[in-house]
């Protein structure tokens, strides 16, 4: 086997009752759950037992997918299963950070919740949408956003797989164009279009928050969204740059499979980046984990 790379779910793949399994289960699980209570209380209870409604409001979404996220990877490195490298998809690179020890649970916490406040204060100014956009190649993606005012490809999920965000006004247009195109456009049930221009007022309101705050060296390398690379130089300005700028993951994968890594461990609710990096390269390992049963699944396979 190569080497293993840890990649932390995004927002989207909320779910109620998320998580519980792992705090039941792990002791490392539980004490991120309770590092996130302290910052923000109640945060475990509404990964436990709140509604699809309440999970999917951004400002209650990216702290309740960090700390499961975050939860499931300490469980999986209290199991034994250490990884090489680290990724995570949009709102999970801030878990990732956490887990490289680039800041610790609680401050990592904090900056994702002004994260997510700030992300959606920008929302509610500019009014955006996305839309996954399937069959067609990211380049061909491109040219069609570049017919309109305000639209752009914002997650280069895969190599039939672009997600785009644009002006509200625009976006029916845009998905006619997809289809006239030969593809497919899904319109995406999210509260704005993040990782495009119209996030610029949520990158500078990070930009201040995080003007005091230290990041140390990671103890892994983590991969920054923004370069598809490892954090390097400004660490700062990658945080503040990946709300405003594409997420480039099937780089990211890529360039992880380069380096040797064959085995990807998604981390965190649901299997969306494990059914992205199938997509990628066919030939990549990518288990899920989310629960009890996931975990001793890869202790089997792995240990």
């Amino acid at each position: 086997m190569g080497k293993i790379a840890f990649v932390l779910s995004g927002q989207g793949a909320q779910y109620p009752g998320m998580g519980k399994e792992l705090f039941d289960c792990s002791p490392a699980a539980r004490a991120v759950f309770e590092a996130a209570d302290s910052v923000r209380e109640k945060t475990s209870l509404q990964c436990f037992e709140g509604t699809k409604e309440e999970l999917s409001i951004t400002k209650n979404t990216q702290p309740c997918v960090f700390a499961v996220d975050l939860a499931a990877a300490r469980a999986a490195l209290e199991a034994g299963i250490k990884p090489d490298f680290v990724a995570g998809f949009s709102l999970g690179e801030i878990a990732a950070i956490a887990f490289g020890g680039m800041m610790s649970d609680k401050d990592a916490f904090s900056l994702v919740c002004k994260r997510a406040e700030l992300m959606n204060d920008a929302a509610e100014k500019n009014k955006g949408a996305m839309a996954a956009v399937l069959k067609l190649t990211p380049e061909t993606v491109e040219e069609i956003c570049s017919g309109f005012e305000k639209a752009w490809p914002v997650n280069y999920n895969s190599p039939a797989q672009t997600v785009v965000a644009a002006q509200e006004s625009e976006l029916d247009a845009l998905c006619a164009a997809v289809k006239e195109h030969k593809g497919k456009a899904v319109p995406l049930a999210v509260s704005g279009a993040f990782h495009s221009p119209f996030m610029e007022s949520a990158s500078d309101g990070l930009a201040q928050y995080l003007s005091d705050k230290e990041l140390k060296e990671p103890n892994i390398p983590v991969f920054a969204n923004a370069t598809a690379r490892p954090y390097e130089g400004d660490y700062k300005s990658l945080i503040t740059a990946q709300v405003k700028s594409p997420v480039l993951w099937q780089k990211t994968i890529e360039n992880l499979a380069s380096l040797g890594v064959d085995t990807f461990i998604e981390c965190g609710p649901g299997k969306t980046l494990t059914g992205l990096i199938k997509k990628i390269n066919a030939e990549l390992c990518a288990f899920k984990l989310e629960n009890k049963e996931d975990l001793e699944a890869i202790k089997e396979q792995l240990l």
